[in-house]
């Protein structure tokens, strides 16, 4: 009764390890009783001892057949060499193992039909589970203070730097493009700084507005001061000379863009710097005066100031029109002349009432980063442009549905993956995992 039942319960194990896909084995003791042999005997005779049978217990663990089997057969002390002459072409143990052992690969019809689990769905479940807020940071924290803490002199530095240069130079404010580090933003105000030094005359035509550093020197679309970080004082010297230049193609470019507004109904053209590709005055320029012919050629039907207090934005890597949660449309420099008529006529009430939401939403998003600031004792709370309000406030609501001991004094970008910038700077996605 003893083998009976041990038999049953080892041929299910065995069955279960024949399954595509199944992989929970609990181990499973069993118990035999096999005949005694002599203990030194080498004959196929077998002799009995007193009793004429011992008792075998083991326990199954393995998780593939072969393995199973030699585990069975070395319990019982039984040979083994029959099992492992199995190998084409007398390979090794490990080598017949791994032959053995090969996985079939079932059509997935079959998996439906028997319900069984499908190895290779689950291996890439398992590669897509997400990565929990508090898991990252239980692996990060460390390293990211460290980096902070490495990080703060510069910190006061580079604020000194922007204060002394802004109020020096009369500037509206001095950003940067790119997230680089706190070093690099040093250097680089090192850098204007020496050039006001040497030639304070060529910045007199800067009061008053931005300074960006990036990855061009010129002037952007949004009518800043672009510096070439990879640029040389010689450059820069030339863009600041070239200003009065700009400012006039400026207002010719506003101009056009009233021009246009004329053409649609009064809609206003409007260039967002957190949204758009990051332009020149001249790519912007050329972009408006192409889509300026081409809705002169069109003579779209627009009643006048029909439109009067939307605004819509130009892109040229885009091929249909949208409406931004902002209430501002997006529109193609490709478009359509019909198609963006009729979107435009068809979106204009849903326009208007995310324009008046916009002011709501933008005070309550500002709230929101307050208090989460506050209440997790944040140095410094902010996100990355592509990062929208309602996301925005999505994260924040969440955030301060949580215990997180580990951002106290940390500065928090919200963006869309995790990362530890180089000073410190923790970057969690907005719709993080908890």
């Amino acid at each position: 009764a003893v083998n009976e039942n041990s038999l049953k319960r080892l041929n299910g194990y065995l069955e279960n390890l024949q399954k595509p896909g199944f992989h929970s084995f609990k181990p499973t003791q069993l118990t035999f009783y096999v005949r005694e042999r002599e203990p030194n005997s080498s004959n196929v005779q077998e002799s009995f001892g007193t009793s004429g049978f011992r008792a075998v217990s083991f326990t199954l663990h393995t998780r593939d057949l072969l393995s199973t089997v030699l585990d069975i057969l070395n319990s019982c002390s039984l040979s083994t060499e029959h099992i492992q002459s199995l190998s084409v072409n007398s390979q090794p143990h490990k080598e017949a193992k791994s032959t053995l052992n090969r996985p079939i690969k079932w059509d997935k019809t079959y998996y439906s039909f028997t319900g069984f689990r499908d190895p290779e769905e689950e291996l890439d479940q398992a590669q897509r589970v997400e990565t929990t807020l508090t898991s990252w940071l239980d692996d990060n924290e460390a390293s990211a203070v460290v980096k902070l803490k490495k990080s703060l002199p510069l910190r006061e530095e580079l604020e000194r730097l922007k204060f002394e240069l802004s109020h020096q130079l009369q500037l509206s404010d001095i950003r940067w493009q790119r997230s680089w580090g706190i070093a690099h933003r040093c250097s680089q105000l090192h850098s204007l700084g020496r050039l006001v030094q040497q030639r304070p005359e060529v910045l007199k035509n800067v009061k008053g507005r931005t300074v960006v550093f990036t990855d061009r020197s010129g002037m952007s679309a949004a009518g800043h001061v672009m510096l070439g970080t990879m640029d040389v004082h010689h450059h820069w010297t030339k863009i600041f000379e070239r200003l009065p230049n700009y400012y006039k193609l400026q207002e010719r470019l506003l101009f056009l863009e009233d021009r246009i507004s004329q053409l649609l109904g009064g809609i206003q053209v409007i260039y967002i710097e957190e949204l758009q590709p990051l332009l020149t005055l001249e790519e912007y320029y050329d972009t408006l005066n192409s889509f300026y012919n081409k809705l002169l050629d069109s003579r779209l039907p627009f009643h006048p100031q029909s439109l009067r207090g939307l605004q819509m934005i130009l892109e040229s890597d885009r091929y249909t029109p949208s409406l931004h949660e902002f209430g501002h449309f997006t529109i193609p420099t490709v478009c359509d002349p019909a198609t963006l008529r009729w979107f435009i006529i068809a979106k204009a009430q849903e326009a208007r009432e995310n324009l008046k939401r916009r002011e709501e939403m933008m005070l309550t998003e500002k709230e929101l980063m307050d208090t989460s600031a506050e209440k997790l004792s944040l140095d410094r709370l902010y996100k990355e442009p592509s990062v929208s309000s309602a996301q925005m406030i999505d994260c924040c609501k969440r955030l301060l549905e949580e215990s997180l001991p580990y951002l106290q004094g940390m500065h928090l970008c919200i963006s869309h993956f995790y990362s530890v910038l180089q000073d410190g700077d923790l970057c969690i996605p907005w719709n993080w995992k908890s």
